[in-house]
């Protein structure tokens, strides 16, 4: 960004005074200085004036900075009307942080990077009237939630929504590949295509045989995974959106696979240069028979799944290991290896430990608790969607004989903080869900067949959340306490309620449903038959008060739900689903998803400028013993927290998990508010609680080592405000 007068500016300087204690205490007085002399010094002088909002949309539409179509959907007075909404609200950001942030990475600026184009108001607007589509209550319904900070669009939905010269209004996709060199070459393919423009790809690798593998009846001549993962991180490397940032991806390989060793070994910083992975995530799906294996501290088979395709007719991911393990261990047609189960653990926690990596996919949990017919084979980069896929044919001239089912994620968050305090809350997620709506119904993937046939299929979208924690701090309220895990199951529980609220209204509107509605657990009910039986409201005196005044469904509520949704069907296959939304919960000025934070006043490196610091959302000397540090809470309430969102999330959440490491040995224990160091050991029996739990993936693992200074080096963790 080359905006004029960055010269001489202060709001850098008194933004880095917050990580300098005064008199013992945090000088937040600061991070407000720095926000207003970022407005005066960079954003007046650097927007560009218009005497008129008519002359403002004449010069954005006269030179293709916005989209004509969706404009002239409107009469002008209505937009007009929109803008006078708006600015009553009287909107300013409440951080330095928020307002960098905006201005930085998603405010539109003229060709040459001299002055801003629009204002938090404008692009606002832009999406209300973007994705309500010439429906004006809608559109203004959508700018009284973006406005207010109810609803925050994804990154891509938010920043390229109006825009003429735009990238794609989703950036997430999961495609998989089967065990033939023409599919292989087609998702080498459609993972350029998508890293072209701008997504991140997982893939799934867990049908491809193993290294040694027979190929035309020649044993021993398949390569395996290895090789084809070093030709997806270089395709991710090459096809880098014009330089200005690398390609992102995950493979994923199940914990069964013949190649899970040397798969896991390619992500170790010892790994030899050939075979070292050092930008591709790896993720791991893990059924359950690997959890009692290892439970009973036996040893477990590895099998070929070429063999196994071969015996049972499709692909080894479409198998049910689980069901089928012990006979596929007697079938002497399938070639396998026996390994130690407890020490094919340990190899993933300590990667775990040393990398971040693998994530992990309880796939039998998924599966177990998917409504959807069919299967879920993988997950996404960020390990929150989960969606039913069906394989491919792809014939010698790399065209489809059969077209199967990949996945793009359309996904957008709720502010808790603010949608708690919604006049009405289930008219706000009708909102959210309608401009999702619009999102699935015109993302246009054609570069990737599959990932198009499948959005045109399902309608699927991912409503989430963030800012947990700044709610329970603002509520004196204990990260992983009982009364905080009842909380987020009920706001998540009224989050399904009014999704499908709003997915069987647009179902009937357009008599339309996902396709195979009727096969499935919605169509037949048994979907909610937990909720016809069992009153999922606040049960506490303390969380009924946190809840007073907003409508809770009661079983007959469910019950009648369960009889529209029969009738009439749902429009949408998949509805929720909890991103990490780091950069979006900045300009909302909350915490980012569902986990704990980090410090109270965290340390961000921005290249433009160097360090920010970002003090935590409503800190205060009142909410200050409310932001524990995550490396300070038991994970295990952190699991607990998201298996009480899980338990009415359809599809799944970004579970990150926080850490102490060393080489020395310790126990997983928290003493006097602090954790001891984590070892594998201790890794191993965390993901068996969250397993037992019902959590059904495992994001990062993210580690604070002895050496590193994430946390302990902010001076002011220790000051009052």
């Amino acid at each position: 960004m080359s905006l004029k007068n960055l010269g001489n500016v202060t709001y850098y300087n008194l933004n880095n005074e917050i990580n300098i204690p005064v008199d013992n205490q945090i000088p937040l007085n600061k991070d407000q200085e720095a926000l207003a002399a970022f407005i005066k010094e960079n954003v007046i002088p650097n927007t560009k004036q218009f005497v008129s909002l008519r002359e403002r949309f004449d010069f954005l539409l006269d030179n293709d900075y916005i989209e004509r179509p969706f404009i002239e959907k409107y009469d002008f007075a209505f937009i007009e009307k929109l803008y006078d909404y708006l600015k009553e609200q009287d909107f300013h950001f409440k951080s330095f942080m928020a307002a960098y942030k905006f201005y930085a990475q998603y405010a539109l600026k003229t060709d040459d990077n001299e002055y801003y184009l629009e204002n938090f108001i404008d692009r606002a607007a832009l999406n209300a009237l973007y994705f309500a589509d010439g429906n004006e209550q809608l559109a203004l319904d959508l700018a009284d939630e973006i406005i207010h900070q109810r609803y925050q669009p994804a990154t891509p939905s938010f920043l390229n929504a109006g825009r003429k010269r735009r990238g794609e209004l989703v950036s997430c996709f999961l495609i998989q590949t089967t065990d033939n060199m023409n599919t292989i070459g087609r998702t080498i393919n459609s993972a350029l295509q998508l890293s072209r423009i701008g997504g991140g790809v997982g893939i799934n690798l867990s049908n491809l045989r193993g290294a040694g593998d027979p190929i035309k009846g020649i044993e021993g001549a398949a390569s395996g995974v290895v090789p084809v993962m070093k030709l997806l991180e270089d395709s991710f490397s090459y096809s880098n959106q014009l330089g200005q940032r690398q390609g992102a991806g995950v493979v994923y390989l199940s914990v069964f696979h013949p190649d899970i060793i040397q798969f896991l070994a390619a992500k170790k910083e010892n790994a030899d240069e050939k075979i070292r992975l050092k930008t591709l995530s790896l993720a791991v799906t893990v059924p359950d028979k690997f959890y009692e294996l290892t439970e009973d501290n036996k040893d477990m088979y590895l099998f070929s799944p070429y063999d196994v395709e071969r015996e049972y007719g499709t692909p080894f991911s479409y198998v049910d290991i689980t069901k089928e393990y012990d006979n596929m261990v007697a079938n002497d047609n399938i070639k396998k290896t026996k390994i130690n189960a407890r020490e094919l653990e340990d190899e993933i926690s300590k990667l775990q430990q040393e990398s971040g990596y693998p994530y992990v996919i309880n796939i039998d949990t998924a599966n177990r608790d998917n409504p959807i017919d069919g299967k879920i084979v993988m997950s996404n980069l960020c390990s929150e969607i989960m969606q039913v896929q069906t394989p491919s044919v792809v014939n010698n001239e790399q065209k489809y004989d059969k077209m199967g089912i990949d996945v793009s994620c359309n996904l957008g968050s709720t502010n808790i903080v603010n949608l708690m305090a919604a006049p009405d809350f289930g008219h706000s997620v009708e909102a959210m869900v309608r401009a999702l709506t619009f999102v699935t119904d015109n993302s246009n993937i054609n570069v990737v067949p599959t990932i198009q046939h499948g959005n045109d299929l399902a309608h699927s979208i991912g409503l989430g959340a963030m800012g947990l924690h700044s709610y329970f701090a603002k509520n004196h309220m204990d990260y992983g306490s009982p009364a905080s895990v009842e909380f987020t199951g009920v706001y998540f529980m009224l989050l399904n309620y009014w999704t499908l609220k709003a997915s069987n209204e647009i179902a009937r509107e357009r008599k339309t449903t996902f396709h195979n509605f009727e096969k499935s657990d919605y169509a037949n009910g048994s979907y909610f038959d937990k909720y016809v039986e069992q009153d999922f409201g606040p049960q506490s005196d303390e969380v009924k008060q946190l809840f007073d005044g907003i409508f809770i469904p009661s079983t007959k509520d469910w019950a009648e739900l369960k009889a529209a949704v029969q009738k009439d069907g749902l429009y949408h296959q998949n509805r929720l689903a909890v991103a990490p939304n780091g950069s979006i919960s900045y300009i909302n000025d909350t915490t980012s998803s569902l986990h704990p934070i980090i410090n109270k006043i965290e340390e961000r490196q921005e290249k433009k400028i160097g360090k920010i610091y970002y003090p935590a959302p409503y800190l205060s000397n009142d909410t200050m013993p409310y932001y524990k540090s995550a490396y300070d809470i038991d994970m295990r309430k952190v699991i607990n927290i998201y298996a009480a969102a899980q338990e009415h999330v359809d599809q799944s959440l970004s579970l990150t998990l926080f850490m102490r490491s060393t080489i020395a040995t310790g126990t997983y224990e928290w003493k006097n508010g602090r954790t001891d160091k984590m070892t594998t050991r201790d890794l191993n029996i965390l993901r068996h609680y969250a397993y037992n739990k019902g959590i059904k993936s495992i994001y990062y693992i993210r580690t604070f080592t002895d050496d590193q200074d994430e946390i302990g080096a902010n001076q002011c963790e220790s000051c009052v405000i």
